[in-house]
């Protein structure tokens, strides 16, 4: 059975220094996927836009400006609130988007219970997959008992 931590809350979608607008948000954590954090914002379109990322990624970020690329992410005081910052560039253009900390933050501590740093892979599930592949029936033996045909076989007429 597996886990699915989720956390609905308002971001800024950054414009200017001066204006911001909100976009509701869902933060979600699925014991199936350790390693990975999910986002899916409702901007109003026919579907919503899901974004994937390390979860690593985002614990770091809370704490100290990380990541390259698609995702980056930093910590910062605005106002007097403490918020976290997140950049998601995409070949449509790049998004800055405020979250508050303290919301991100508790989120990220129960995905961490449910799921302790370094004790991710657990969650694969690759050994049960791993030998549900590797069961064989006795048909599946038959079909593997065929001889594969050689790169070195002779060519006809050779």
């Amino acid at each position: 059975m597996h886990t699915v931590v989720e956390r609905e809350l308002e971001l800024g979608l950054v414009l200017s220094p001066e204006r911001s607008i909100p976009v509701p948000a869902r933060l979600t954590y699925r014991t199936d996927d350790p390693y990975a954090v999910h986002v899916t914002f409702h901007i109003g379109s026919d579907t919503p836009v899901d974004w994937t990322f390390a979860r690593e990624l985002l614990v770091e970020g809370v704490f100290r400006p990380c990541g390259h690329g698609d995702v980056r992410i930093w910590p910062t005081k605005q106002d007097g609130r403490s918020l976290v910052c997140m950049v998601l560039s995409s070949p449509d253009g790049d998004a800055l988007l405020e979250a508050p900390a303290a919301a991100v933050s508790a989120w990220l501590e129960r995905t961490l219970r449910a799921v302790p740093p370094g004790s991710e892979q657990e969650h694969l599930g690759l050994d049960k997959g791993l030998s549900e592949l590797l069961a064989m029936t006795p048909r599946d033996e038959v079909w593997l008992s065929e001889p594969w045909p050689s790169d070195e076989s002779p060519e006809p007429g050779a």
